[in-house]
This record gives structure tokens, C-alpha cells and sequence, in this order.
């Protein structure tokens, strides 16, 4: 099944994957910051660009194979970005003081995870709506 053109579906994932590449970079020098304290902090550093990669790939080829893998690296980072969001919070409430502005401001960035969720979310449904399910 190829591509007509540049339907909606194609241009989202492909700006789906854009920002998963952004977002790589920007959680990259966060968790660089903190010199990679946890091990989970490696997980998206690693993720987001093989996740980028594949859909710049579907973007350009749109083979059931890369269907496939992007689909399940989407749902995969969706379950990641929540367990993501639920350590950052955590993260915020180890902090003195626990959980207080001050530390919602300079902690773990509690929103950046429900980001990468929701894009995968976005990205899903891309992929699903251009299947014609």
C-alpha cells in the first residue's frame, strides 16, 4: 500500500516524528544535566530517535513492515511517557519540600513526558486513520 500524495495522515506522522527529534534533543541535555542519575533517564534518549527514525522512514516508504514497528514503538513510548511522568512527579515530591511550586519550577519537568504521550498518541492515530480503521 503506497502513498497518494501527501495525505494528512503522511504529514502528521512526519511531524509527529519532527518533534519526537526535539523532543530527543531537549530530554537529552535535561537528563545530560543530571548526569543520567537513574537508568531509566537513558530509555527515551534512546527511544525517541529509533522511534524519529522509524517514522521519517513510514513517512517516506509506508511498507506494512515499518507500519508495524512504528505502531508498536508509538504504544511503547505512550506507556513510557506516563511511567516518565509518574517519576518526574515522583521526583518533584523528593525534593525539600516536596511538593511546592518551587520545585514543580526548577525539578523534573512533569509536563515533558505527557508530551512524548501524547504525541505517540497523535502519531497512533495518524497511523491507524490513514489504515482505514
Amino acid at each position: 500500500m503506497g502513498w497518494n500524495g501527501w495525505p494528512f495522515e503522511r504529514v502528521a506522522i512526519l511531524l509527529a516524528s519532527l518533534g519526537f527529534l526535539l523532543i530527543f534533543l531537549q530530554v537529552t541535555l535535561f537528563h545530560y544535566r543530571q548526569n543520567f542519575r537513574h537508568w531509566t533517564q537513558w530509555v527515551p534518549v534512546i527511544a525517541l530517535p529509533i522511534l524519529a527514525l522509524n517514522g521519517l522512514l513510514l513517512t517516506a516508504f509506508n511498507a506494512d513492515g515499518v507500519r508495524r514497528v512504528f505502531t508498536i514503538l508509538c504504544f511503547a513510548d505512550v506507556v513510557g511517557g506516563l511511567y516518565g511522568f509518574y517519576l518526574h512527579l515522583r521526583g518533584v515530591g523528593q525534593r525539600v519540600d516536596g511538593y511546592r511550586l518551587q520545585n514543580f519550577l526548577v525539578g523534573p519537568p512533569v509536563v515533558l513526558p505527557l508530551t512524548i504521550s501524547a504525541l505517540s498518541l497523535l502519531a497512533l492515530l495518524a497511523v491507524y486513520w490513514s489504515a482505514g480503521l
